[in-house]
Protein backbone atom coordinates (compact mmCIF):
# COMPACT_ATOMS: atom_id res chain seq x y z
CA UNK A 1 0.00 0.00 0.00
CA UNK A 2 1.04 3.69 -1.08
CA UNK A 3 2.37 5.97 1.57
CA UNK A 4 0.66 9.47 1.39
CA UNK A 5 3.00 12.19 1.11
CA UNK A 6 2.69 16.13 1.04
CA UNK A 7 2.63 17.80 -2.29
CA UNK A 8 3.58 20.98 -3.10
CA UNK A 9 2.28 23.87 -6.08
CA UNK A 10 2.87 22.95 -9.03
CA UNK A 11 3.50 19.04 -8.66
CA UNK A 12 1.41 16.05 -9.23
CA UNK A 13 1.80 11.91 -9.15
CA UNK A 14 2.15 9.76 -11.92
CA UNK A 15 1.09 6.13 -11.51
CA UNK A 16 4.55 4.71 -13.85
CA UNK A 17 6.51 1.55 -15.11
CA UNK A 18 7.03 -1.01 -12.83
CA UNK A 19 4.26 0.33 -10.14
CA UNK A 20 6.37 3.34 -9.38
CA UNK A 21 4.54 6.53 -8.03
CA UNK A 22 5.98 9.56 -9.51
CA UNK A 23 5.93 13.04 -8.23
CA UNK A 24 6.93 15.18 -10.57
CA UNK A 25 7.39 18.98 -10.80
CA UNK A 26 4.65 20.75 -13.49
CA UNK A 27 7.64 23.39 -14.58
CA UNK A 28 10.26 20.60 -14.98
CA UNK A 29 11.54 17.75 -17.07
CA UNK A 30 9.01 14.86 -17.36
CA UNK A 31 9.42 11.39 -17.65
CA UNK A 32 10.57 10.77 -21.19
CA UNK A 33 11.90 7.88 -23.03
CA UNK A 34 15.47 8.78 -22.47
CA UNK A 35 15.13 7.85 -18.82
CA UNK A 36 13.19 4.36 -19.59
CA UNK A 37 16.04 3.28 -22.01
CA UNK A 38 18.55 4.49 -20.14
CA UNK A 39 17.37 2.27 -16.87
CA UNK A 40 16.55 -0.92 -19.31
CA UNK A 41 20.45 -0.48 -20.96
CA UNK A 42 21.94 -0.78 -17.58
CA UNK A 43 22.92 -4.47 -17.16
CA UNK A 44 21.43 -6.54 -14.09
CA UNK A 45 24.49 -6.37 -10.98
CA UNK A 46 21.85 -7.35 -8.03
CA UNK A 47 25.05 -6.93 -5.69
CA UNK A 48 26.73 -3.95 -7.17
CA UNK A 49 25.98 -0.33 -5.59
CA UNK A 50 25.21 2.38 -7.60
CA UNK A 51 25.23 6.18 -7.93
CA UNK A 52 23.24 8.02 -10.31
CA UNK A 53 24.20 11.81 -11.14
CA UNK A 54 21.13 14.50 -11.75
CA UNK A 55 18.62 12.48 -10.67
CA UNK A 56 15.55 14.70 -11.53
CA UNK A 57 12.66 12.96 -9.88
CA UNK A 58 14.71 9.85 -9.37
CA UNK A 59 12.99 7.72 -11.99
CA UNK A 60 15.79 6.03 -13.55
CA UNK A 61 16.74 5.23 -10.26
CA UNK A 62 13.55 4.13 -9.00
CA UNK A 63 13.42 1.52 -12.02
CA UNK A 64 16.83 -0.17 -11.29
CA UNK A 65 15.56 -0.84 -7.76
CA UNK A 66 11.91 -2.03 -8.66
CA UNK A 67 13.39 -4.25 -11.29
CA UNK A 68 16.95 -5.17 -8.49
CA UNK A 69 19.12 -4.44 -11.01
CA UNK A 70 21.58 -2.94 -8.36
CA UNK A 71 21.46 -3.54 -4.36
CA UNK A 72 21.62 -0.01 -3.99
CA UNK A 73 21.72 3.66 -5.31
CA UNK A 74 22.61 6.95 -4.15
CA UNK A 75 20.65 9.56 -5.99
CA UNK A 76 22.45 12.72 -6.56
CA UNK A 77 20.58 16.08 -7.38
CA UNK A 78 21.34 19.64 -7.23
CA UNK A 79 18.33 21.35 -7.22
CA UNK A 80 16.87 21.74 -3.89
CA UNK A 81 13.60 21.33 -5.51
CA UNK A 82 13.64 17.70 -6.92
CA UNK A 83 16.19 16.75 -4.14
CA UNK A 84 13.08 17.56 -1.96
CA UNK A 85 11.06 14.95 -4.83
CA UNK A 86 13.53 12.43 -4.64
CA UNK A 87 13.52 11.74 -1.27
CA UNK A 88 9.84 12.29 -1.22
CA UNK A 89 9.54 9.50 -3.81
CA UNK A 90 11.55 7.08 -1.74
CA UNK A 91 9.22 7.17 0.71
CA UNK A 92 6.23 7.30 -1.49
CA UNK A 93 7.50 4.06 -2.67
CA UNK A 94 9.05 2.77 0.53
CA UNK A 95 12.42 2.34 -1.50
CA UNK A 96 14.61 3.58 1.79
CA UNK A 97 16.59 0.78 1.90
CA UNK A 98 17.64 0.86 -1.66
CA UNK A 99 17.61 4.26 -2.89
CA UNK A 100 18.87 7.28 -1.18
CA UNK A 101 19.37 10.81 -2.31
CA UNK A 102 22.34 13.37 -2.15
CA UNK A 103 21.55 16.91 -2.36
CA UNK A 104 24.99 17.74 -4.03
CA UNK A 105 26.80 19.41 -6.60
CA UNK A 106 27.99 16.77 -8.49
CA UNK A 107 31.03 18.92 -9.31
CA UNK A 108 32.43 18.27 -6.00
CA UNK A 109 31.07 14.89 -5.25
CA UNK A 110 34.48 13.72 -3.71
CA UNK A 111 33.96 16.06 -0.95
CA UNK A 112 30.45 13.52 -0.09
CA UNK A 113 31.83 10.36 -1.57
CA UNK A 114 34.52 8.60 0.46
CA UNK A 115 33.68 4.80 -1.00
CA UNK A 116 34.05 3.84 -4.81
CA UNK A 117 30.94 2.51 -6.60
CA UNK A 118 30.41 -0.24 -9.03
CA UNK A 119 28.48 1.23 -11.43
CA UNK A 120 27.77 5.00 -12.10
CA UNK A 121 24.78 6.24 -14.69
CA UNK A 122 23.54 9.33 -15.79
CA UNK A 123 21.39 11.10 -18.25
CA UNK A 124 23.25 14.56 -18.63
CA UNK A 125 22.27 17.98 -19.31
CA UNK A 126 22.86 17.74 -23.22
CA UNK A 127 22.66 21.42 -24.34
CA UNK A 128 25.98 23.92 -24.32
CA UNK A 129 25.06 27.17 -22.33
CA UNK A 130 25.45 29.88 -24.81
CA UNK A 131 25.94 32.22 -21.78
CA UNK A 132 22.71 34.24 -23.27
CA UNK A 133 19.42 35.39 -21.34
CA UNK A 134 18.91 32.17 -19.99
CA UNK A 135 16.91 31.83 -16.51
CA UNK A 136 19.92 30.11 -14.88
CA UNK A 137 16.90 29.08 -12.13
CA UNK A 138 14.11 27.75 -14.82
CA UNK A 139 14.34 24.32 -13.66
CA UNK A 140 14.15 22.86 -16.97
CA UNK A 141 16.88 25.09 -18.51
CA UNK A 142 19.10 23.78 -15.52
CA UNK A 143 18.02 20.31 -16.63
CA UNK A 144 18.89 20.50 -19.94
CA UNK A 145 21.36 23.19 -20.73
CA UNK A 146 25.10 23.02 -18.76
CA UNK A 147 25.04 25.64 -16.45
CA UNK A 148 26.55 24.00 -13.84
CA UNK A 149 28.27 20.83 -14.73
CA UNK A 150 29.27 20.04 -18.30
CA UNK A 151 29.88 16.78 -20.12
CA UNK A 152 33.36 16.95 -18.73
CA UNK A 153 32.27 17.31 -15.22
CA UNK A 154 29.69 14.19 -15.48
CA UNK A 155 32.41 12.17 -16.91
CA UNK A 156 35.05 12.87 -14.29
CA UNK A 157 32.71 12.85 -11.44
CA UNK A 158 31.50 9.01 -12.60
CA UNK A 159 35.52 8.38 -13.12
CA UNK A 160 36.22 9.53 -9.22
CA UNK A 161 33.29 7.55 -7.97
CA UNK A 162 34.15 4.39 -9.62
CA UNK A 163 36.06 1.29 -8.83
CA UNK A 164 38.73 0.17 -11.31
CA UNK A 165 36.61 -1.66 -13.72
CA UNK A 166 33.30 -0.36 -12.64
CA UNK A 167 30.66 0.20 -15.51
CA UNK A 168 29.24 4.00 -16.50
CA UNK A 169 26.15 4.27 -18.51
CA UNK A 170 25.26 6.95 -19.99
CA UNK A 171 22.18 8.28 -22.76
CA UNK A 172 23.31 11.47 -24.87
CA UNK A 173 23.02 13.26 -28.07
CA UNK A 174 24.86 11.66 -31.03
CA UNK A 175 26.11 14.96 -32.49
CA UNK A 176 28.20 15.25 -29.09
CA UNK A 177 29.88 12.17 -29.04
CA UNK A 178 32.83 13.71 -29.93
CA UNK A 179 32.75 15.47 -26.41
CA UNK A 180 31.57 12.60 -24.75
CA UNK A 181 34.40 10.30 -26.04
CA UNK A 182 37.09 13.21 -25.57
CA UNK A 183 35.88 13.70 -21.36
CA UNK A 184 35.90 9.64 -21.46
CA UNK A 185 39.60 9.24 -22.86
CA UNK A 186 40.97 11.84 -20.17
CA UNK A 187 39.30 10.07 -17.38
CA UNK A 188 40.08 6.65 -18.08
CA UNK A 189 36.29 5.27 -19.12
CA UNK A 190 37.10 3.04 -22.08
CA UNK A 191 33.67 2.77 -24.55
CA UNK A 192 32.45 -0.72 -24.39
CA UNK A 193 29.26 -1.02 -25.70
CA UNK A 194 26.96 1.38 -28.08
CA UNK A 195 23.42 1.46 -29.14
CA UNK A 196 22.41 4.35 -31.43
CA UNK A 197 18.40 5.14 -30.51
CA UNK A 198 15.96 6.13 -34.01
CA UNK A 199 12.38 7.41 -33.80
CA UNK A 200 11.92 4.98 -36.71
CA UNK A 201 13.37 3.37 -39.75
CA UNK A 202 13.50 6.53 -41.77
CA UNK A 203 15.15 8.78 -39.50
CA UNK A 204 18.39 9.76 -37.98
CA UNK A 205 19.50 8.95 -34.69
CA UNK A 206 18.12 10.92 -31.82
CA UNK A 207 19.94 9.54 -28.89
CA UNK A 208 23.06 7.84 -27.98
CA UNK A 209 22.86 4.70 -24.90
CA UNK A 210 26.90 3.99 -24.19
CA UNK A 211 28.21 1.47 -21.69
CA UNK A 212 31.62 2.10 -20.60
CA UNK A 213 34.20 0.51 -18.00
CA UNK A 214 37.10 2.49 -15.80
CA UNK A 215 40.07 1.35 -16.96
CA UNK A 216 39.37 -0.63 -19.82
CA UNK A 217 40.89 -1.96 -22.97
CA UNK A 218 40.50 -0.28 -26.56
CA UNK A 219 37.20 -1.80 -28.24
CA UNK A 220 33.20 -0.58 -28.90
CA UNK A 221 30.64 -3.08 -29.70
CA UNK A 222 27.91 -0.76 -31.75
CA UNK A 223 25.06 -2.69 -31.48
CA UNK A 224 22.02 -2.62 -34.32
CA UNK A 225 20.14 0.26 -34.35
CA UNK A 226 16.80 0.81 -31.79
CA UNK A 227 13.55 1.86 -33.61
CA UNK A 228 11.14 3.05 -31.34
CA UNK A 229 8.38 3.19 -33.64
CA UNK A 230 7.14 0.81 -36.13
CA UNK A 231 7.42 2.68 -38.82
CA UNK A 232 6.60 6.84 -39.85
CA UNK A 233 2.98 6.40 -40.42
CA UNK A 234 1.89 6.10 -36.99
CA UNK A 235 2.82 5.92 -32.85
CA UNK A 236 2.98 2.11 -32.22
CA UNK A 237 5.92 0.93 -30.41
CA UNK A 238 8.27 -1.13 -32.25
CA UNK A 239 8.43 -5.07 -30.80
CA UNK A 240 12.05 -3.88 -29.17
CA UNK A 241 10.48 -0.88 -27.29
CA UNK A 242 7.58 -2.81 -26.96
CA UNK A 243 9.96 -5.40 -24.98
CA UNK A 244 11.92 -2.70 -23.01
CA UNK A 245 7.82 -1.56 -21.57
CA UNK A 246 7.39 -5.27 -20.37
CA UNK A 247 10.86 -6.50 -19.01
CA UNK A 248 13.28 -3.16 -18.59
CA UNK A 249 15.85 -4.95 -20.54
CA UNK A 250 17.22 -4.78 -23.38
CA UNK A 251 17.92 -8.36 -25.32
Amino acid sequence: MKKEITLFDGEHIDEVNDDISLIQRDSGLKLGTDALLLASYISKQPKASAIELGGGSGIISFLCAARKKLNHIICVELQESFASVIERNIILNDMGEKVECLHADIRNLKDFIKEECDVVFTNPPYMISTGGAMNISDEKAIARHELFGGISDFVCAASQALKYGGKFYCVYRPDRLSDLFSAMRQNALEPKKMTFVHANFNSIPSMVLLEAKKGGKCGCKISKPFFIYKDTQNKDFSEEMQKIYETGSFE
